[in-house]
């Protein structure tokens, strides 16, 4: 359901006082904090790979063991990694799980059109 104009200027109303009154805690709502962590997570991982390559080689002409835990360290890194950078989309908002959000099928907003329809009438004490 979309938002009425005098809602939608409420709403930017609260936001923009919440955003004078306390800044951190509307960037931890907006996300921007999520954001920061994740890139963190991500260059750190790379950081981490890099490490466990030069472990992987160094290990070659120290021990094998060391090569070993060079490598455990890159399959972490690249795991941490990959999690981390997927976490955050394009254009730069954090998203909850791996893929992309889809438009509704046209069988679904058909469903969801007739819920609603039955709602509303449910509301009116038709049904």
């Amino acid at each position: 359901m979309a938002l009425s104009e005098q809602e939608r200027k409420l709403l930017e109303q609260l936001e923009a006082s919440l955003k004078a009154d306390d800044p951190g805690l509307a960037d931890t709502l907006s996300g921007a904090g999520t954001l920061r962590i994740h890139r963190r997570r991500a260059t750190l991982a790379g950081i981490g790979f890099i490490v466990g390559i030069l472990a992987l080689i160094g290990g070659i002409q120290l021990h094998w063991s060391v090569s070993i835990a060079g490598f455990a360290i890159m399959l972490v890194a690249t795991v941490i990694g990959i999690s981390s950078w997927q976490r955050v989309s394009d254009d730069g908002a954090p998203r909850k799980g791996g893929s992309k959000p889809t438009a509704p099928t046209p069988s679904s907003q058909e469903f969801m059109d007739k819920l609603e329809e039955r709602w509303k009438k449910r509301q009116q004490g038709d049904l």
